[in-house]
Formats: structure tokens, C-alpha cells, sequence
């Protein structure tokens, strides 16, 4: 049985020119199912709980032809692919809601390090215990799906050397996250960092992955992959959903996967010795992506990225088979035979080393696609 699963999308809106300009006030007011992040020139929406991936992918395409819609309203504006404010403005904080103090706190700790735009990834787990297994799994395995996504290799106009600038600079919060070991665990820990004043509130913890739920840290119900840069292509984010809802299945079906139990890094200090190997992948994902050399979570031995999605790829295709979605997973071969949309710009700038060039096309075939994704696919499912 399908697993409940949704996102929640940030995206800039700006010029067709990729200017970010922001208007998230004027959206959250005119249009529901759109909430304002602390800078105002980006904005959210989220997909309700679905268990299929036709609907999901209307749930993510028709939003959007809203939000285009309203925007002429206002005048030539659009939106912006990539996950940083890629052709300027990083030297400012554009506040969406002067009188929030959660946005004070923000603005005054982090700057513009958070005016990211990103994916979250949902997926419903009703266990707790289900649940922090798999978290633990996709937590060692999170650096895979930073490869997949990255979409931020310019700030401010510049090539940084990172194809996920956003994770590169993003400051995860608190600094120090263990493997949860169980659901007591995530209660205690997060109490005491409440206490110590390391996390603001319960939404104050910015990882790569972490449990999510109605009355956190208490009531849980599902599992927010949070480390993904913005993936504006629906076919490629639902690729990258297929791979981590067939990967949860499997660890629900296989216990044993639980990496605590079946990596052979030493016993006495595995949890700690995993967390640090992550930490690393992450960093070396955030610069390199597919082409990024990790230490498996397993055994501690070098693998590329690409190398490693294409072992799990061919690991869960069958379990995606089995329930019905394998058609969905299949599109990561053409990211992994392509590239991500960094290492895509990447090779387009290397060629003409104009940014705002590289930026204009991507808004230009980002609606094109939507468009033809509306017209072909969301239509039909309606009728």
C-alpha cells in the first residue's frame, strides 16, 4: 500500500529577467493554500496528504498556475527558479512580517543565509518508533537526495563553487543533531534544547531530516526531508519522492536496514561515528552533488554519489513495481545521465559565462513545462 506523502514548495517570484522582487504580502493575501516566509520575496505553498503520484503531480503544477495567474495581475512578474537569490540581493533582508519577533530572531541570528527557497519532502509514517528507524535511514542516506536536487550554484550573480549553495551556507540548527535512538529519545533531547535555548520552539530544528507532526515533539506522524534545494521540474521531484517512498517502504518492510543495527562501523561509537560521516557527505554533496565522493553509511567506504543512487535505484525498483509507481522512479536515470539543474547551469555558463542568461532560460522553460504538464496531464486526471 501507497504511503501518504506531499510537499511543501518555496519559490521566488521577480522579473522574467530572474530580478527576485518581493511579494509575498500581497499573494497570502489574495490567494489561499500560500503562506509568507520571513523574506518576503519568497513564498509557500503545500500539497495535502496523497497517496497517489498522478494527483500529487496536479497538487504540485496547479498552485503554481495560480500563483502565474495573479502575478500578471500585478504586473510582468514570474517565478524564479534555483534555491538562492542567484542574481543578487543577499546584502539585504526584505521582511515579510515586521512585527513577528520568530522573524526577529531569525533576521538577527541568520541573516540572509535562510532567504533560501527549497523542497520539503513529507511522508506519512503513524509509528513512532516506524518512524524514527526510517528517519535514521534517510537521515544517513540525505546527502543522496542533495545530489539529486541541486539547483543553487550562483549567489549574488557569482559561480561559488557549490552546486547547493543553499546547503553549503544554510546554518543547521542545533548545530549538533545525535541519530535519534528512539521517540523517548527525540522527546528528551528536544526538551532539553528548548530548556538550553539551542532551538527557539519546536519548529526550531533545522537538519536535514527530522520527525514532524501535529503536537511535535510528542504526536508524530510523519517524516520532512528537508535537505533538497528547489526542484522546479514535477517529473524530477516525483522521481526523487518515488526513490524515498520505496526506501521507506523497504526499511518498514526490513528493519534490519536501521543503520544503528546494521552498519559495521564500531558498536560503541556507531551513532556518533555516522552522524560525523553524514555531516561530511553533506558538505561534499553540497559542493560536488552526483559527482561527489561519500563514505557509505554501511562500512565507511568510498562511493560516489551517482554510484550510490544508481545501487539504491536498482535496490527498490522492484518494491516500486510491486506497488505501482515504478514509472515515476524511472526519470532519476535521466538526472543522473544529465545532471542535476546546478551542474545544467553549470555547463551552460561555462559556455557563456552570462548567469542572467543561464537564470532568464530556466524561468522561460519552467513555464513552458507547466504549462504542458496542465494541459496534458491535470486535464485528463479531471476528466
Amino acid at each position: 500500500m501507497l504511503l501518504s506523502k506531499g510537499f511543501e514548495v518555496e519559490m521566488y517570484t521577480g522579473t522574467p529577467q530572474g530580478d527576485v522582487v518581493g511579494l509575498s504580502d500581497k499573494i497570502v493575501a489574495a490567494l489561499d493554500g500560500f503562506v509568507r516566509e520571513p523574506d518576503s520575496r519568497n513564498v509557500e505553498y503545500t500539497t495535502a496528504p496523497i497517496y497517489t503520484y498522478d494527483r500529487l503531480l496536479c497538487a504540485l503544477v496547479r498552485p503554481r498556475q495560480e500563483l502565474r495567474a495573479y502575478l500578471k495581475t500585478l504586473g510582468n512578474y514570474t517565478l524564479i527558479p534555483g534555491s538562492t537569490l542567484s542574481l543578487g540581493g543577499s546584502d539585504r533582508f526584505c521582511r515579510s512580517d515586521p512585527n513577528n519577533p520568530y522573524h526577529d530572531y531569525i533576521q538577527q541570528t541568520y541573516g540572509t543565509k535562510v532567504v533560501t527557497a527549497s523542497i520539503h519532502i513529507n511522508v506519512g509514517i503513524a509509528d513512532p518508533e516506524q518512524l524514527m528507524r526510517a528517519i535514521r535511514l534517510v537521515r544517513v542516506e540525505a546527502p543522496l537526495y542533495l545530489a539529486l536536487s541541486a539547483s543553487s550554484p550562483f549567489l549574488d550573480g557569482e559561480l561559488t563553487g557549490y552546486h547547493s549553495t543553499r546547503w553549503g551556507l544554510f546554518p543547521k540548527t542545533p548545530a549538533n543533531v545525535p541519530l535519534f535512538e528512539s521517540h523517548a529519545h527525540f522527546i528528551e533531547w528536544t526538551e532539553a534544547q528548548l530548556i538550553a535555548g539551542t532551538m527557539q520552539n519546536v519548529r526550531h530544528l533545522w537538519s536535514s531530516v527530522r520527525p514532524n507532526g501535529d503536537r511535535r515533539p510528542y504526536n508524530l506522524n510523519r517524516l520532512e526531508l528537508r535537505i533538497c534545494d528547489l526542484v522546479v521540474d514535477p517529473i524530477a521531484l516525483l522521481a526523487i519522492m518515488a526513490l524515498l517512498e520505496a526506501r521507506v517502504m523497504q526499511i518498514i518492510a526490513q528493519p534490519h536496514l536501521d543503520p544503528l543495527e546494521s552498519s559495521s562501523l564500531p558498536a560503541a561509537t556507531r551513532s556518533e561515528e555516522l552522524v560525523a560521516l553524514t555531516d561530511a557527505n553533506e558538505a561534499a554533496a553540497a559542493k560536488l552533488s552526483l559527482d561527489a565522493e561519500l563514505q557509505h553509511w554501511q562500512d565507511g567506504r568510498p562511493i560516489l554519489a551517482r554510484d550510490w543512487i544508481e545501487e539504491l535505484y536498482q535496490e527498490v525498483w522492484g518494491i516500486a513495481k510491486q506497488q505501482g509507481f515504478s514509472c515515476f522512479l524511472s526519470p532519476l536515470k535521466r538526472i543522473l545521465r544529465e545532471g542535476n539543474t546546478a551542474q545544467q547551469w553549470t555547463r551552460q555558463y561555462a559556455q557563456n559565462p552570462d548567469s542572467r542568461q543561464v537564470i532568464a532560460q530556466a524561468i522561460q522553460a519552467l513555464a513552458a513545462q507547466e504549462k504542458d504538464l496542465e494541459e496534458k496531464l491535470c486535464q485528463a486526471i479531471a476528466a
